[in-house]
């Protein structure tokens, strides 16, 4: 049977239905088209400025305001909290996303959904790399393993029981989706069958009036759903295209943060290099940053002991070559990637029984150097809990792509700034650069003039990639620089900056106090 459960989807964009690579989310007004550069079809082979910067010159063009404002707001999303009998009884008051690509087609995806059965809130990036397919089997599934984690054992038993009666099931998400979001209607079928064999086990494990740990059933939904990725390719599907679907899936990875906001208590559920940071506002009115979520990659020296720990010290040297997992993978938890979880055997054996579009992929069949002792990949999330305060204004869930190119600390000033409207006048910065008395005095009036019209934007989001995009040495909006980033062609733009997936939650600090006072969780 179709599953009810699996319906309180809006009607969005469908995944075509032939064996072809993910459609993009939105094209881009305004950009030049070019054809595909033909990648290599590994792991997050980072590109950036930063280490381009002796790319041969651009060819780009000059876009218009109007231009680089349909390009930056094309995918731009907002929800707000409704408010019952006048007032807002949660602690968030809604949140803004944004996207903007610079693979083709993007690889990141976004989710945003609130618990019907506890009336929390879900916010997630996923960071898609060889491909976008983990990523977006990650937005239409993980939350629906966190929900069903955070249910109690009578409501699971219910829920079972409606199934096998045939009876109509009750949503257990409200999702909030930008109509350019899509979901996978072919799969939803084999979605739902993984997700209720998961249910089964939870009411055999669980006890009545047992109440779920929120800490446990975030480990325990992302590690699930990373087995099911898993054994959903091992065992095929009769469906040509589903086969081909569930390998693509296993074979690509994924990053994810997740925020789960219930009342002042928040979780922040973290496996790759995206990042979660809160927006704290001070007595003087300015804003700090503090991080969620550590990064899960070479610069994160615990990450670096916990993987050379699980394998041999023969091993030492060559499980992390250059910074990467392998010599190869960027970061070091991730869902999917099972060329760097499964046996040698097992990854011959499922290719050869898969179709021939996976024969044709030649990422597939490269086997990992220095491959012994596998897995070397996790999906398990570091998990942090933070008790929100009322100076805890908002949330920033960012993909790399956004943390690359702006400090967080810079990341909060700005939105901080966008919401309240007020500008923090910081000393103005020149770097090394020598700056005459004439050209100090052009930047303060051009910093004077950029006040009045900075909050242009609608969407804290779109403002906040603006500055990622467009910043110049100067910390300033160069429109000049704005515009031809944009413009860059797909083959050149992927090396001067990442995929920016940006999600920012705002939270009611009246409603905070006010639960914080009341002793209410």
């Amino acid at each position: 049977m179709t599953s009810q459960l699996l319906r309180g989807l809006p009607r969005t964009k469908v995944l075509a239905s032939s064996l072809l690579p993910c459609k993009q989310h939105q094209s881009q007004p305004g950009a030049i088209p070019h054809q595909p550069a033909s990648r290599w079809p590994s792991l997050r082979l980072n590109c950036h400025s930063r280490r381009y910067n002796t790319t041969p010159v651009l060819h780009s063009y000059i876009l218009t305001p109007p231009q680089v404002n349909s390009i930056l707001k094309a995918n731009e999303y907002s929800f707000k909290v409704p408010e019952f009998d006048g007032k807002n009884l949660s602690s968030v008051m809604g949140f803004e996303s944004n996207q903007l690509p610079a693979n083709a087609p993007i690889e990141d995806r976004r989710s945003a959904a609130t618990c019907l059965q506890t009336r929390g809130m879900l916010l997630g990036v996923f960071d898609g790399h060889a491909g976008c397919a983990c990523a977006q089997a990650l937005s239409e599934r993980l939350f629906y393993y966190i929900a069903v984690s955070l249910l109690p054992h009578n409501t699971l038993c219910e829920l079972e029981a409606a199934v096998e009666a045939g009876r109509a099931l009750s949503p257990i998400l409200q999702w909030h989706k930008h109509p350019n979001d899509y979901f996978n209607r072919e799969a939803q079928n084999l979605y739902f069958n993984s997700l209720r064999t998961y249910w089964q086990e939870l009411i055999d494990l669980t006890s009545p009036g047992e109440v779920p740990d929120t800490r446990e059933a975030l480990l325990n939904a992302f590690k699930r759903l990373d087995n099911d990725l898993s054994l959903e390719a091992q065992v095929g599907d009769p469906n040509a295209f589903l086969h081909y679907w569930v390998l693509r899936v296993a074979f690509s990875g994924a990053t994810a943060c997740v925020a789960h906001v219930d009342g002042s208590d928040m979780f922040i559920a973290n496996a790759g290099d995206a990042r979660a940071v809160l927006g704290v506002q001070e007595e003087d009115g300015s804003f700090t940053a503090h991080t969620l979520s550590n990064d899960h990659n070479a610069q994160n020296e615990d990450e670096v002991a916990r993987i050379r720990d699980e394998h041999p010290a023969t091993e030492r040297k060559t499980v992390i070559r250059q910074e990467r997992l392998l010599g190869l993978l960027m970061p070091f938890r991730a869902f999917g990637d099972v060329k760097f979880k499964w046996g040698i055997e097992l990854q011959k054996r499922v290719l050869e029984s898969g179709p021939d579009q996976l024969h044709e992929n030649e990422h597939t069949k490269f086997i990992p150097p220095n491959y012994h002792t596998p897995p070397y990949l996790t999906a398990e999330p570091e998990i942090t809990y933070h008790k929100l305060r009322p100076q805890d204004r908002f949330l920033v869930i960012g993909s790399d792509g956004l943390w690359e190119t702006l400090h967080r600390q810079e990341v909060v000033r700005i939105v901080g700034e966008f919401l309240t409207g007020v500008h923090q006048r910081q000393p103005l910065k020149v770097g090394g650069y020598r700056v005459t008395l004439g050209q100090m005095q052009g930047l303060l009036e051009e910093r004077k003039a950029r006040a009045s019209t900075s909050f242009e934007d609608q969407n804290s989001a779109t403002h906040l990639m603006r500055h990622a995009v467009g910043n110049n040495e100067f910390g300033t909006i160069d429109h000049e620089r704005l515009s031809k980033m944009l413009s860059l062609p797909e083959e050149l733009a992927r090396m001067y900056r990442d995929d920016i997936t940006i999600i920012i939650a705002q939270f009611n600090p009246h409603v905070i106090e006010s639960q914080s006072q009341d002793g209410q969780p």
